[in-house]
């Protein structure tokens, strides 16, 4: 292995054709100078310089190792660069994790936030289930994710609330119950409900079934489906109403109703949790980056709402 220092003193030489001049520009004595070049080309095998009483010139070995060096130790330059913007958090990658409803309402504000503070950060997107989440993270194939509670023991895992929303009801426009303004819930007992699987998503599954337990009944589940989008696609199809989160009203779906609950219930059940979740024990500052960008538009956005309904 070439030693760094070996390859700026051949460079300094290299460029001043003059040792006493290099040794002059490296802040060294010239002895030493002239003894590291005679070990680098005892190392490589080849004569770099041919030395005379009058000058001192570049073999022809001499001139291609003059720009293997320079790259070198540019390639050397910026890797060091980047492993410092790296650990600053302000390079890298980042491998995110989220709900397919989570694109409607905080996603977008996160990411156009997050590109303009941190444009050299690499961003890999990818949309799964609360469940599908959370072994992301144990496997490593994610770094945060953005999904549910997820309702199971997840040893390891950190958790954070990031952004609360109501829970609507999603009814075919020609339900008798979308005249209403506002749907009781106890008046849904008798329908059939589109719901997600609870291995797909425990905690927003337990929920929903104990919101309707309070309203006194217990959900017919007619049909599953894995995504939020779809469940409301089976709705518009006529064949059942769900429970979704309100975010889901953003995405235009004809043949399709939302009406707000009326159910007297604690907010912690009829709001469902946006939460970011990630492996503690990684570090990783691009991660930290990303998460406080993520607090920053949800909290901005909460002020927002608050502010429109006041």
């Amino acid at each position: 292995m070439i030693e760094t220092r070996l390859l700026r003193q051949f460079i300094a030489v290299a460029e001043e054709l003059h040792f006493h001049r290099a040794a002059q520009r490296l802040n060294m004595a010239q002895p030493p100078l002239s003894q590291a070049i005679r070990r680098l080309e005892k190392e490589l095998r080849v004569p770099l310089f041919t030395r005379s009483r009058r000058a001192v010139t570049l073999t022809p070995a001499g001139v291609a190792f003059l720009d293997t060096a320079r790259r070198t130790l540019a390639q050397l330059t910026d890797g060091a660069d980047h492993a410092r913007r790296v650990a600053a958090g302000v390079a890298g990658r980042l491998a995110v994790t989220f709900l397919e409803s989570a694109a409607y309402d905080l996603l977008p504000g996160v990411l156009r936030a997050f590109r303009e503070t941190y444009p050299d950060v690499e961003l890999a997107l990818q949309e799964a289930t609360s469940f599908e989440q959370v072994e992301a993270l144990r496997d490593g194939t994610a770094d945060l994710g953005l999904m549910r509670w997820p309702g199971v023991p997840t040893p390891g895992l950190s958790f954070e609330r990031v952004a609360q929303e109501p829970i609507v009801v999603a009814l075919p426009d020609d339900h008798p119950l979308a005249r209403l303004r506002t749907v009781p819930l106890q008046r849904l007992a008798g329908e059939g409900f589109v719901f997600s699987p609870r291995d797909k998503g425990a905690g927003f599954y337990d929920q929903i079934i104990g919101l309707c337990r309070l309203a006194g009944f217990s959900p017919r589940i007619v049909q599953e489906a894995r995504q939020m989008p779809t469940i409301v696609g089976l709705v518009a199809g006529g064949l059942g109403v769900a429970l979704v989160p309100s975010a889901l009203m953003r995405g235009r779906r004809d043949g399709v109703t939302f009406r707000p609950l009326a159910v007297d219930a604690p907010s912690s059940m009829t709001h469902v949790d946006l939460v970011a979740g990630w492996t503690g024990s990684r570090a990783s500052p691009v991660r930290t980056a990303f998460l406080a960008t993520v607090r920053q538009v949800a909290a901005a956005e909460t002020r927002t709402v608050s502010l429109a309904t006041e």
